[in-house]
């Protein structure tokens, strides 16, 4: 199992822009969470801190795909260093709004500004794609290894910024994910000898990544997949809530990510056959199918017990993540030629962005509603849907398949 990885990893460079890319992508998972509970904190409510929270994730959505477009038609490192420091001064600016108590329009305007941070994680992948475009196999371990990065990033990400919002100062969490973005990038982008070359303006002819119709099939279902991410957390929550037992759950979501990160590991050694566009769609099934015991044990189980039976189902719940997200940026590697590669990647991660939003938002409504044990009918609703468009885009993805190859 290790040889595979270890084969990805012999070329010069190759370890250094990874691991750069890993500390440049820490602040994606810190940045929403350290904004709601440094504002919680400062100025005492929770609806101003989601609503800043949500300005800046609805800026990414906006600005993301804006910032990977120039990547792909300037280069990484001349694009991505003037987007980060736009950020970070953007973040300062907020920080500084408010500790001092500025009107609370400031904070929205800092949150927006905050939304062109650059995506490290499309152009690490990028620089995978550009070094072993000829190797399907190694890309596939690539792709792996890069999810399971990702993965680590979410389950590290809010524990350490709410740790640091709550016993140093409430600023801690935000102020560290911008030291964790700064240093990041000046690593990744003084790996010269490793970025994707910047192809000529005819290779950018027909129009943005999204006109894609087998893009636009894996962005919506990554927001089935987004909402399934968010609501599993905050009826979890609710969930461990009810049962009296709320401080662990940190924990039972850990074990979630924890299955998605094993079956990542696993499924980067596998050697597989048949096509991509098939096994998406097949991948979307197994993870609505992984829903329903979340939902049993929910109505069925009480108590300390019920606890238990989540993290068992969250864990084999997790199992169908990777390999389904894998599977989805190697289509797009195939999909979307060179010269918009960046940008196309970054477009899945709108669309989980989109698909957390929503998903956390529908969630809430349903607990307040119906109790936490109805809320788990919002993931199997969310999966179920993702499972839908990824079987009714089959076509649309054999297509561009078929035309990428041709």
């Amino acid at each position: 199992m290790l040889s595979s990885y270890r084969q990805i990893f012999a070329p010069p460079g190759t370890l250094a822009f990874s691991l750069s890319g890993f500390i440049a992508r820490m602040p994606i998972s810190m940045t929403g969470i350290g904004i709601l509970t440094m504002l919680s904190e400062l100025r005492g409510s929770y609806g101003l801190a989601a609503g800043v929270s949500g300005t800046m994730a609805g800026a990414a959505a906006v600005l993301g795909p804006v910032v990977s477009w120039l990547v792909d038609r300037h280069g990484q490192r001349r694009v991505t260093l003037p987007a980060t420091a736009v950020t970070v001064l953007a973040a300062i600016g907020l920080l500084l709004c408010a500790r001092s108590g500025a009107p609370t329009w400031t904070l929205f305007v800092c949150a927006f500004g905050m939304g062109v941070m650059p995506s490290t994680g499309s152009m690490v992948r990028a620089r995978w794609a550009h070094l072993y475009n000829g190797s399907p196999p190694k890309l596939h371990t690539a792709y792996s290894f890069e999810a399971v990065v990702d993965e680590v990033c979410f389950i590290i990400g809010p524990i350490l910024s709410i740790t640091l919002a709550t016993s140093v100062f409430p600023e801690a969490g935000v102020m560290m994910a911008g030291v964790f973005l700064t240093v990041g990038v000046l690593l990744f982008t003084s790996q010269r000898r490793t970025e994707p070359p910047v192809h000529p303006a005819e290779h950018h002819a027909g129009g943005p990544a999204i006109l894609s119709g087998g893009l636009q099939v894996l962005v919506v279902t990554f927001v089935a997949t987004g909402a399934v991410f968010s609501s599993v957390e905050v009826v979890t929550l609710a969930f461990a809530k009810e049962q009296g037992h709320e401080g662990i759950t940190g924990l039972i979501l850990a074990v979630y990510a924890l299955g998605s990160c094993l079956a990542g590991v696993i499924f980067g050694t596998l050697k597989l056959k048949g096509s991509m566009a098939t096994r998406f769609p097949a991948g979307a099934a197994v993870m609505a199918v992984s829903m329903v015991p979340l939902l049993l044990v929910g109505e069925l189980v009480h108590g300390v017990g019920a606890l238990f039976a989540i993290s068992g189902a969250l864990f084999v719940a997790g199992f169908a993540i990777s390999p389904t997200l894998i599977t989805a940026m190697a289509l797009v590697e195939r999909l979307i030629p060179a010269a918009k590669l960046t940008e196309g990647m970054t477009w899945t991660t709108t669309g989980l962005a989109l698909g957390v939003a929503l998903g956390s938002a529908v969630a809430g409504l349903v607990v307040d509603a119906e109790g936490a044990a109805a809320g788990y009918w919002v993931p199997l609703a969310a999966a179920t849907f993702g499972m839908v468009v990824a079987v009714a885009g089959l076509p649309r993805l054999r297509s561009g398949l078929a035309t990428a190859e041709a």
